[in-house]
């Protein structure tokens, strides 16, 4: 999910911690008396004072975590990790989940990596084609509910997922005493003309989101009947979620009170307020299959040599303690059932009860047709 470190322009400097551990020992000589050796022999221990060979135990395996450019962490909690385990992370950061996905194919015969996060349900179908990956029934998994596991041979194993939702500007509505919508049918109101912005499916993550969302709503074809209609509203279209949400969105430069975000953008409003805030600016349309819900996984990439190593950080990855530093650092919910939500989340995060999903395999094989479609539709 690319969405996290578009919520602030200034989100964050990642830091790679680097530990190695060193150890000696030193061993006190014996001493050895003149009447104890044998006439016309040599000692065979060092005489006192000679110093001795040190013992260094072995210094820390590097392996190679590869992600798209969200991934965050706290700098405690993987030193925490690197040190229990004796192991140092190198973190290899590929661009956005698409780009990151097609090096790892590219480069499957000769690995860049140990371990690979950031494939969502949209790409998961292409990960498991491409044979990448190398089961491991991981015992996190118990924590982990059913309806977020894809893959019955844990070949990709689930970490978070996030809402794709319409965000709406709660001050724009009180001033033009209207209701903020509740649902998708709601956008094609007369009295919603003209305030919605949405990102393109076919260069932003969260567009695509939000496409797969109307796709489970409204059916096929009845997704392009709703998309036609929103052109006859006037809707906007930008490259990306930035050039919305900074751009257009009336909250910030634009002029338009609705936008394409996520369900945690309320949440993430507040935390990063330069004045503490009695309630979210911002709220959430989460109405029945109103938000497309994305699922991030991990997965240890086939031919790693340091398979013993791999299996420690993706259990590291799916604890709790890692799994309760998602939230504030990547902005979305951990997959871990007993990991405790930060205050913010629990205080500003609607969540829909009943979320746009699609399975794998239905994005896969229609991914491409429902794209060009909705180009068709909407851009020409």
């Amino acid at each position: 999910m690319n969405h996290i470190n578009q919520i602030k322009r200034i989100f964050f400097l990642f830091i790679i911690v680097t530990l190695t551990a060193c150890g000696a020992t030193a061993t006190k000589a014996p001493t050895i008396e003149p009447s104890d050796i044998p006439p016309g022999e040599t000692p065979t221990t060092a005489p006192p004072n000679t110093p001795q060979p040190t013992s260094t135990p072995a210094g820390p395996v590097t392996i190679t975590l590869m992600s798209h450019d969200s991934f965050n962490a706290s700098e405690d909690v993987i030193e925490a990790f690197e040190t229990a385990h004796n192991v140092r992370i190198e973190f290899l950061r590929a661009g956005d989940t698409g780009s990151a996905l097609n090096q790892a194919i590219l480069s499957k015969e000769n690995p860049l990596a140990d371990v690979f996060f950031g494939v969502d349900n949209t790409f998961f179908s292409r990960a498991i084609e491409n044979n990448i990956f190398e089961p491991y029934n991981s015992p996190l998994l118990a924590d982990i509910p059913d309806d977020l596991k894809l893959d019955p041979e844990n070949r990709l194993l689930p970490v978070d997922f996030g809402d794709v939702c319409l965000n709406y500007d709660k001050a724009w509505f009180e001033e033009k005493g209207l209701a903020p919508p509740t649902n998708l049918e709601d956008l094609l109101k007369e009295e919603y003309k003209g305030l919605t912005v949405v990102e393109n499916p076919a260069t932003s993550s969260p567009g695509l989101a939000f496409l797969l969302a109307t796709v489970t709503h409204f059916g096929q074809p009845g997704y392009l009947d709703f998309w036609r209609q929103m052109v006859a509203q006037d809707v906007a279209v930008t490259a990306g979620w930035e050039e919305a949400y900074y751009g257009q969105f009336s909250r910030y430069d634009g002029d338009r009170p609705l936008v394409v975000s996520y369900a945690s953008s309320p949440a993430a409003e507040v935390f990063f307020a330069e004045q503490p805030l009695a309630e979210a600016p911002t709220g959430s349309v989460v109405g029945d299959e109103s938000c497309f819900r994305q699922i991030e996984f991990v997965g240890i990439l086939a031919g790693t040599e340091k398979r013993e190593q791999a299996e420690k950080l993706v259990d590291f990855l799916l604890s709790r303690e890692f799994q309760e530093d998602i939230p504030l650092n990547m902005f979305v919910f951990p997959a871990n059932q007993q990991a405790e939500l930060p205050e913010v989340f629990v205080k500003y995060t609607d969540l829909p009860t009943r979320p746009a999903t699609l399975s794998p395999e239905e994005i896969a094989g229609n991914r491409e047709e429902w794209l060009n479609a909705w180009t068709a539709t909407v851009l020409r």
